[in-house]
Formats: C-alpha cells, structure tokens, sequence
C-alpha cells in the first residue's frame, strides 16, 4: 500500500484552466493528452505493434483517451485500477447543412444533444468549437473563443405567458442562433471556421462544430466556496483522473500494487455506443493488449481483469435548497462535503457493498469526506459509464462523483474545494 499524492486549493484554480482549454470533447483529450506528455506518458498508435515496456502510454481515438502506467517489473496479470469519466456534455452541434436564417438574419442551424437545459443556452455569448476533417484524413481542432453566436429569447411583451406558465422551447424552431445580418449563403459558415483554422475551405469534407459559452469559470460566493463554470458534467472528473494519474505516475514503481488507469469516454450523454463512447470496445481491448503485450496469455488476462477495480466518476446531485422535496429525504449531499458515492439497487449505478468498502478505504487514506447519494424513490434514477463498463467487461465498477446543481446547465455550479478533494480520492485509489 503507496502513500498518494496530495491536491489542495490550486488544483480547482488549474480546472478552470481546464475548462477553458477544453471547449469540446476533442480538445478536453487534447489537453488531458498535453498533460500527460509532461508528465512523461508517450502516445502509442492503435495500429502500431505494442511492446512490454514499463512506463506511461496513452491512446487517442476522436474524444476519448485511455492512459495508463505500467511499474517496473509488472507482471502480466498485474490487476489494473481505472478511473473512468467522459469528455462531452449536453449542447448544440452544428449540422451538416448549417447555412440557414429568415427575415434578414443569418443563422446556423444545430441539432439539440444530449439532455440539455435548453433555457440556459438562451441569452448567452457563444463561440465554436471542435474539430475539422480535411483531405487525407487529417483532422484540426477550432476553437472561435469568442462571441460569435447568440440564441435570442423571444422579449416578455410578445409572449406574455412566459413567467406564469412557464417557457415553452420548440427544439426545432427556437434553439437556432443568429451570427449575422445578410442573405443566407450556403457553405459561409465553413468558409468562415477555414478561415479561422488557416485552410482552404476546399479541404475541410467534414466537421464536429459545436457552440460553447465564452463566459469564463469563475470563483462565487462572499468567500469565494463555491465555483460556476461550464461542462463540468464532466470535465471535472476528467481533470481530476489526469491530475491523479500523472502524480501517482511519479511515485516509486515499487510503491504501485496496481497498473493505474484513466479512461475518459465521448457519448455518455446519449447512450455511450459509438466507438469513442463506454459500451464500445476501446477499454477493453487497450487493457488486453497491455497484458498481452507484456507477455500474457488469456489466463493472465482473466486474471488482470478480476483483480481490476473501476471508479466511474461522474457529477451528482447536492441537495437544491429550492426543491429539496426532489431528493431523497434522509441523503442530502452537499457542496464542499466531499466526493460523493452513488447507490441505485437497480444497477443505474454499479455500486455494491463491496464497491462501498474500496471507495470508503481509498478516502480514509486520503483523508477526505465522503458522502451518499440515493435518488428520491418517486424520481426516476440516471445512470453512468459505470454499470456499462462493469456489464462489457466483468470489471467491479463504483459510481462515485462530485455533487453539484444545475447539472446538464450550460453553467454549472460546485464547491471550491471538491474537486481537489476528489482528486486526493483518486489518486489514492489509483495508487492502491
């Protein structure tokens, strides 16, 4: 059993950083990937050979990355420890055909994903973000940080109804924004993202454009406990995993039980099933790989695999002080209380009794707070990676998280001092 690293204060300062440098599910890998390299982790293609060596490697595919560490002198049926989250969060994507607008306005048309708050992308400054395909089957990470699109509400005086009865948001017709005034011209939007990436539009045959507040993070509060910002769900996780991994990297190779794991995942908010998302076969098959690269046979691989514990974080509920009648009357998780650990009988969360006693021993290593998260019985329960990746790959699985408000908001709000508090959980249960 290793000691683990330690996180205080300046870590939320270096998530809202994060946050920033991390528009799209395509530059969060980037950044965590940037990360890594200082850290000393080397990329390894899917399609190149792999070999044995000890060290730190990671694998880029779209908006996943999986990273790991291998100690001097592991062996082939070394258990793995993984952390898992995901890069993307509920927003507007552009379209194929993004070029439309009426009555002189000039819009892009987007497509709604995942489980928005669709209010809370009204009103609101956004730039543009994500990635190009180009000719040759080399893509470009964009990122217009800047104010460029805007979804405006319709004003109170034309829709009287609003405040008593409550906005009414046609998915379709009212979450268009406006960029411009002028006729709408097909192909001026991607003329426009060339122009900005510094290519010729003729060789852009593809795009994952998405809009993203510009808004910075920011601290709030009279002391400043509490911090706003965006994608939290679940950037957040994704920060902190990086952070854990790469200092728990660092320790002596002999301190390490374990081959320490950071897997973050596109495509949690509508289902995972792509080839970048949980239920694809990208953990699995990096994990066996690396056993099989070090030696292993199907019998060390089963070994690894039953030995492996998984930490699925992702973003919870606190309890909301204007509808506390919503959450479970006997668990009300609270802000800078500490991580939280997320329990559904049904399996919406993989948690077990079992899972409870390795997440309870990794924060008292770290000595941080945790607490409980149930959903109220009449509520309807989420759901995580983390019953996926129990389910496809026979690993345990935990659900754990950090609990906040205005989840799925295109501004999200925490305590302070919880993300460097998850970050000491996890880097204690990484390092075993």
């Amino acid at each position: 059993m290793s000691s683990s690293p330690r996180f205080d204060r300046g870590h939320t300062d270096d998530l809202m950083a994060f946050l920033m440098a991390s528009p799209s599910p395509y530059h969060a890998v980037a950044t965590a990937a940037e990360r890594l390299e200082k850290a000393g982790f080397r990329q390894v293609a899917e399609t190149a050979s792999w070999d044995g060596t000890s060290g730190g490697k990671y694998v880029l595919r779209g908006g996943a990355i999986v990273a790991w560490y291998v100690p001097e002198g592991a062996e082939a049926h070394t258990p793995y420890r993984i952390v898992g989250a995901h890069t993307d969060s509920p927003n507007l994507r552009v379209k194929p055909l993004p070029d439309t607008g009426a009555y002189g306005w000039r819009q892009v048309a987007v497509e709604i994903y995942g489980g928005t708050l669709l209010n809370t992308w009204l009103d609101r400054d956004l730039g543009l973000a994500g990635r190009i395909s180009l000719a040759g089957g080399t893509h470009r990470l964009v990122n217009i940080d800047r104010p460029l699109l805007r979804v405006p509400q319709l004003a109170v005086h034309l829709d009287r109804s609003a405040n008593p009865d409550g906005l009414k948001l046609d998915r379709q017709k009212h979450m268009q924004p406006i960029w411009g005034l002028g006729d709408v011209e097909e192909g001026d939007l991607i003329r426009f993202v060339a122009e900005e990436a510094g290519v010729d539009a003729d060789d852009i045959i593809g795009w994952d454009l998405m809009p993203h507040p510009v808004e910075p993070p920011a601290y709030l509060g009279r002391d400043r406990e509490l911090l706003a910002g965006p994608r939290m769900d679940n950037l957040l996780s994704v920060h902190a995993a990086t952070a854990a991994l790469a200092a728990v990297a660092g320790q002596p190779d002999a301190e390490l039980p374990y081959i320490p794991v950071m897997a973050a995942f596109d495509h949690e908010e509508n289902g995972s099933q792509s080839d970048t998302g949980a239920d694809g076969p990208l953990l699995g098959t990096v994990l066996e790989r690396s056993v099989f690269a070090r030696g292993g046979t199907y019998e060390d691989r089963a070994r690894a695999f039953a030995g492996t514990v998984c930490l699925s974080s992702d973003t919870g509920h606190a309890v909301h002080p204007n509808y506390a009648e919503r959450h479970d009357p006997t668990h009300h998780p609270v802000v800078n209380g500490g991580p939280i650990l997320k329990v559904n009988v049904n399996m919406r969360y993989a948690t077990d009794g079992s899972g409870r006693a390795v997440f309870a021993e990794a924060c008292g290593r770290a000595g941080v707070p945790w607490q409980t998260f149930v959903s109220n019985n009449s509520m309807p329960c989420g759901t995580t990676i983390g019953p996926i990746t129990a389910a496809r790959h026979g690993i345990q699985t935990v659900d754990i998280g950090v609990a906040i408000l205005s989840m799925h908001s295109a501004r999200e709000l925490c305590g302070a001092d919880d993300p460097y508090l998850l970050a000491n959980a996890l880097s204690a249960f990484l390092a075993g």
